[in-house]
């Protein structure tokens, strides 16, 4: 690990050096996924040149995406924890445990298929989740479209034709969702997914459709499933957040430029940015031959009496660790209301 952090402050220094030599900090943003995915293109390159426009060129950023700078996507909280890196781009579910509260915005029949809604919902009950970030510095919280069901080549209508499916989950509770289906869940980080689909390895993903256009998932899937309303099956919780100490020696003027596009003053516009680029991931689903099944109310309502069931157990375990659950699916639920859907 010594040895990557190495080589990957010496590219760093070295990038830097080339097109910001003005500049007072040069932050590096490690985060998963590829350099064409909207949130590589719509969150954190945007986020950067902002950062370095208001600041006037004395805050320089880096950005590596695809674990360019080492390690596996689980082990990227760690990094910026512990200082490999000033700031990543990661999911909480990668390392579960690690943020309880959070997850209550993944949980199926909770997050309702609008990431505007449910991100403004994150912001209006922060303070009833911020114990999950005590270690880091938290720039945003915020959540995609929501879970769409993906499949190499069954269709379904109805909860029993999951039955036995392999299927990827993003988090543990997506799998505990899987498992009350009769399927069985398989975890992976979402880059490992398409040569999964390819071999076979699983029958299909629990994904939004945003990240169809960057992993090509419409030429390896055939069915793509929602709720007729665009309701979905939970949600994936992102986290963008920087090393702690990196953000403390900050002189004052810079840290405001950093709050300044954090939390609530971002999370609307990233909100809508996640909920327009659906379509795009719909649009070639179906220019590929692929379907995109929008399920009755009575059979969406087959999956949501399962997921009920996932609410109550997770509102259990986190009641032992000294967590009110039922107090924040509560807050959650109307918050989102609250914010339209």
């Amino acid at each position: 690990m010594r040895m990557l952090k190495l080589l990957a402050a010496g590219v760093a220094v070295m990038l830097s050096a080339g097109s910001a030599g003005a500049a007072d900090v040069t932050l590096t943003i490690h985060h998963f996924i590829g350099p064409k995915s909207p949130a590589h293109t719509k969150l954190l390159q945007p986020w950067a040149d902002r950062v370095s426009q208001q600041s006037e060129g004395r805050i320089a950023v880096e950005i590596f995406p695809s674990m360019s700078m080492g390690g596996k996507p689980p082990e990227l909280y760690r990094q910026v924890r512990d200082g490999f890196a000033d700031i990543v781009w990661t999911l909480p579910g990668y390392t579960p445990g690690v943020f309880p509260r959070s997850e209550v915005f993944e949980l199926p029949t909770v997050h309702q298929g609008s990431a505007r809604a449910t991100n403004l919902a994150i912001q209006k009950i922060w303070d009833m989740i911020k114990d999950d970030y005590a270690d880091v510095h938290p720039i945003l919280l915020h959540v995609h479209a929501g879970n769409a069901l993906h499949l190499r080549d069954k269709n379904i209508g109805v909860i029993d034709d999951v039955a036995k499916l392999k299927l990827r989950t993003p988090s543990r509770t997506g799998g505990w969702m899987i498992e009350a289906w009769g399927a069985e869940p398989v975890g992976m980080p979402v880059p490992e997914l398409p040569q999964a689909l390819s071999k076979g390895t699983v029958d299909g993903a629990l994904v939004p459709f945003e990240i169809i256009p960057p992993l090509k998932l419409h030429e390896l899937t055939q069915y793509s499933v929602e709720g007729e309303d665009g309701s979905r099956f939970g949600a994936a919780v992102f986290l963008m957040a920087m090393n702690k100490d990196r953000y403390e020696a900050l002189p004052d003027d810079l840290k405001a430029i950093i709050d300044a596009n954090s939390g609530a003053a971002i999370t609307e516009e990233i909100g809508n940015v996640w909920d327009s680029v659906e379509e795009v991931g719909k649009k070639l689903q179906r220019d590929s031959g692929g379907e995109v099944i929008k399920l009755s109310a009575e059979a969406k309502a087959g999956f949501d009496e399962r997921g009920a069931e996932i609410v109550e157990r997770w509102i259990e375990e986190v009641n032992a660790k000294d967590i009110d659950g039922k107090a924040l699916v509560e807050a959650a639920r109307a918050a989102i209301a609250e914010n339209g859907k």
